[in-house]
């Protein structure tokens, strides 16, 4: 599996040791960001834009990717106004992103067998992985953990892991066994976040809606307990404060809030959260006392005049 590199940058310079002595949860940053009373709880993305990611890194910035060409949009969180970032093109598809902080770097899941790097603050493409060299597979989301990003597959029991800092190297492909089982036709492995210690992933399985913890080492998913209801259903993006989970279950529209146990072998629903802004969520990001999420408009024909937003909701 290789990557291309189209150019090199000065993050580059960065090793992999200091990345990993910086294993930090991703938003575990903004603990201490609040969004002021007059900032919008609603913004607008362009007609047509197809959007189901969200990233928000320290920075009260919302980046959004369109499944229609690959663009990223960018939305100032005080303000709602926002501009295209990278202009996509034909073929591209920007699903699931992270924002690394520390590098400048956005990831985002490809879907169509890659996963990209741009730099956040230009949206320039920095490096393209080719995390699969088949086709059919669907990339969907990614996340941070230790020194590397962490993308999951919905058509394969793989995850893909490459080397943070913007750079070429080796793709790794980790073979998911244990409790997992690959159900043929259906999107499996979606969102995806580092558990509570640092030390682990979980995974949620779309269909039939089950939530796994997987060890990065191995690959091995023991499949989390779910108390207070059966299963998580439509479980998309993924959003994890301390040992507090938060499911987008997309075509539900609700976000489910579930507690976890010290070894994640457990979760307990808490409670259910709707809104009747909420068209098909799919993905959401954390700034301060709020999450944010994109309305993905699954179950409404796209044209190029199709309205799409994010909404912001309180914690």
């Amino acid at each position: 599996m290789t990557s291309t590199h189209p150019r090199p940058t000065r993050r580059a310079v960065l090793g992999g040791t200091a990345l990993a002595a910086l294993a930090v949860t991703v938003g575990a940053s903004q603990a201490s960001a609040t969004p002021k009373a007059g900032w919008p709880t609603e913004f607008p993305l362009p007609n047509g834009w197809l959007p189901e990611g969200i990233a928000i890194g320290n920075k009260p910035y919302a980046y959004m990717g369109s499944r229609a060409n690959g663009a990223i949009y960018r939305t100032d969180l005080r303000t709602g106004e926002g501009k295209v970032l990278y202009a996509g093109g034909t073929g591209l598809i920007s699903v699931g992103l992270k924002v690394d902080d520390r590098e400048g770097l956005l990831y985002v899941a490809g879907n169509t067998g890659v996963g990209r790097v741009h730099d956040s603050r230009t949206g320039e493409l920095l490096v393209t992985h080719q995390l699969s060299e088949t086709t059919g597979h669907f990339i969907n989301d990614v996340t941070l953990l230790g020194d590397r990003a962490w993308f999951t597959d919905s058509r394969a029991a793989a995850l893909y892991a490459v080397r943070r800092g913007g750079r070429n190297g080796e793709i790794r492909t980790l073979p998911l066994t244990g409790d997992w089982v690959q159900l043929p036709d259906v999107n499996n492995a979606n969102g995806i976040v580092g558990t509570p210690d640092g030390r682990g992933l979980i995974v949620v399985k779309s269909t039939p809606g089950e939530l796994y913890h997987v060890d990065p080492k191995t690959g091995h998913a023991t499949k989390i307990k779910l108390v207070g209801q059966d299963t998580v259903v439509n479980g998309d993006g993924l959003w994890r404060i301390g040992r507090t989970l938060y499911v987008v279950q997309n075509r539900l529209n609700l976000i489910s809030v579930w507690d976890l146990d010290k070894k994640v072998t457990t979760a307990t629903l808490r409670e259910t959260i709707t809104d009747p802004r909420f068209d098909v969520p799919t993905t959401a990001a954390r700034f301060g006392d709020r999450l944010y999420l994109v309305n993905a408009r699954f179950t409404t024909t796209p044209t190029p005049e199709t309205t799409y937003n994010a909404v912001a909701i309180s914690l």
